[in-house]
């Protein structure tokens, strides 16, 4: 028995489109296999196959040698085969005992003391430090990812599903996830790590098989495999992993903002005493470990949160009391952290959503009626003009695209606002370098045709990368503001990310 899981000739088809063309994989024990595709690869699709979430058109499955039939998640479970979820299926009103007992209760009494035991004792196993007593709402996102994968270990996976197991972790916890999975590995278990983050996959994976469109290019061993081979298999062309800027030249300052104070949600001081100008031709990042303001500062300036003192000015026009329409009209524009929370409605056609800031204005809208053909019509040159790739063009609806999609339809909109002001919030988070390598473009190409882009972001590469200053935050606080050129480097960054100021650099 050479492989543990084979998935061998796989085919799922969807109403217009063809997921998996004749797809196969194999994963030996103690093996982690990553399985790297853009966004709309049919990575996901092959995965819910396994866990029978989906059940395959053609093909065959086989677990230790064994040809089997998983038609839903039960099966898998019986047969050793778990699975983390990119969007995490936890009840944050439970504890992490319910949470990870529920469906697998003994008996009509719970009982969460011996539950408990069995869960403090594989964290402690595996390194995973968690308090089996803790409510899932008031432990972080990393945490919960911990609960997911107790949730495998409880019911006795063997092989383990990771599904973009990163896309929502802090850098450190990133850090923390690959010992985890180090630790899974000696263990005897193996892993399938869904992702397109080649460096993820160059740190922790041994063999990795690459798919594009829904058909496997090839499997390669990873030790021998450079970045930009696995890069270029992924997209099927070149990739280049540097930015190009023309000559950083700043104009006058679009957005000022001035002794800023706004409340988080614990009530307590957020952001304090910020002040900070973006101007025109100049992309200014903002670098910090998430939960250090950053939220704050940017539904400050965007008015989704109150302003508990200090002034928001675009053009030295006060907007400060502004309602969020009045500050797009101001010229705002904003690409927010979670595209599907704040992005989009996902009911909504892509030809909705394109307007969904301008619908009431000529000439997408006249005496209060809509005039869908004028919407459609600028849905089209949307779509062409930032390569939106969706099954249905205009009546597409947005849950229908892929995250890279989605992601380029918001950029799109925000684009086409034509504001003096851009606010991109995590604009690559969860895509692959393909739409990564766009979106910057994108970012770059309106900061040389003479816009002002205020970048918050919690990839430190994307900050060096695109960059012209760099503000430094802490604890709500503006710890410095630097140029971004050959005097400053990222362990600079990342000791004032910490706290500690250049000058008080050892």
């Amino acid at each position: 028995m050479e492989y543990i899981v084979e998935m061998l000739n796989i085919r799922k088809e969807f109403p217009g489109v063809l997921a998996n063309d004749n797809v196969t994989i194999q994963l030996k024990q103690g093996e982690i296999l990553a399985l790297l595709g853009e966004n709309g690869a049919g990575k996901s699709t092959l995965m819910s196959i396994l866990f029978g979430l989906y059940h395959l058109d053609k093909g065959m499955i086989k677990v230790r040698g064994k040809e089997v039939s998983i038609n839903n998640p039960n099966d898998a479970n019986n047969l050793g085969i778990g699975m983390v979820h990119q969007h995490f299926q936890l009840v944050e009103t439970f504890t992490v005992t319910e949470n990870i007992i529920m469906g697998v209760e003994d008996g009509f009494v719970l009982n969460r003391k011996t539950a408990g035991n069995k869960i403090k004792k594989l964290s402690v196993q595996y390194g995973l430090n968690i308090n089996p007593n803790e409510k899932i709402e008031n432990i972080s996102v990393g945490m919960q990812q911990r609960v997911e994968i107790l949730k495998m270990l409880y019911r006795n996976a063997e092989v383990l599903i990771f599904d973009e197991p990163t896309a929502v972790l802090t850098p450190q916890e990133i850090h923390e996830l690959m010992q985890i999975m180090r630790n899974l590995i000696k263990d005897g278990k193996s892993i399938i790590l869904i992702t397109h983050k080649l460096k993820e996959i160059k740190e922790i994976a041994d063999i990795c098989t690459v798919i594009r469109r829904g058909k496997v290019i090839g499997t390669v061993d990873v030790e021998k495999t450079t970045l930009m081979q696995m890069a270029e298999m992924m997209v099927g062309r070149e990739i280049s992993f540097s930015v190009e800027k023309g000559e950083y030249k700043a104009g006058d300052t679009v957005l000022e903002i001035e002794n800023l104070n706004v409340l988080n949600n614990q009530k307590t001081l957020g952001l304090k005493n910020f002040s900070l100008g973006v101007k025109r031709g100049e992309i200014l990042g903002v670098a910090g470990v998430e939960g250090n303001g950053q939220t704050e500062l940017v539904e400050a300036i965007t008015g989704l949160r109150k302003i508990e003192s200090g002034s928001v000015k675009i053009h030295s026009k006060d907007i400060t009391k502004y309602s969020i329409r009045r500050r797009n009209e101001a010229g705002l524009a904003h690409i927010p952290e979670d595209r599907q929370k704040f992005g989009l409605v996902m009911d909504y056609d892509l030809g909705e959503n394109f307007v969904l800031k301008t619908y009431y204005q000529e000439p997408y809208s006249k005496n209060g009626f809509l005039k869908k053909d004028v919407i459609d019509k600028h849905a089209e040159k949307i779509i062409a003009d930032f390569d939106v790739r969706a099954g249905k063009g205009v009546k597409s609806p947005a849950w229908a695209l892929s995250g890279g999609n989605q992601q380029k339809a918001i950029l799109g909109r925000e684009i086409d606002l034509d504001t003096d002001l851009l606010i991109a919030v995590q604009p690559t988070r969860g895509l692959d370098v393909g739409a990564i390598e766009y979106i910057h473009k994108r970012l770059v190409e309106q900061r040389d045709s003479g816009k002002a882009v205020l970048l918050v972001s919690l990839e430190l590469d994307e900050i060096m990368d695109l960059s012209d200053r760099i503000a430094v935050v802490n604890s709500g606080e503006l710890i410095e503001l630097v140029d971004n050129d050959e005097s400053i480097d990222e362990n600079d960054i990342g000791l004032m990310m910490a706290g500690v100021k250049r000058g008080e650099q050892q």
